[in-house]
């Protein structure tokens, strides 16, 4: 393997663990966003915490009809 070929694998592998790294932020913000936006629903309207997951979205849905 030639000195270009390592430099080439290097920055190939350099890429994609920066890429890695990008995808692991982008879901750990999209979960606090998640956590947040449901603290807020909670604290809108109390009644859903006693809610399922299907009743929640039936009665979401009624209210954006």
């Amino acid at each position: 393997m030639s000195f270009t070929e390592k430099e080439f694998l290097q920055a190939k592998h350099r890429l994609e663990e920066a890429q890695a790294r990008n995808r692991v932020k982008e879901r750990s913000a999209r979960t606090h966003r998640l956590l947040q936006e449901g603290a807020i629903l909670e604290k809108a309207i109390p009644q859903v915490r006693q809610m399922s997951l299907k009743q929640l979205e039936g009665y979401l849905c009624s209210l954006i009809k």
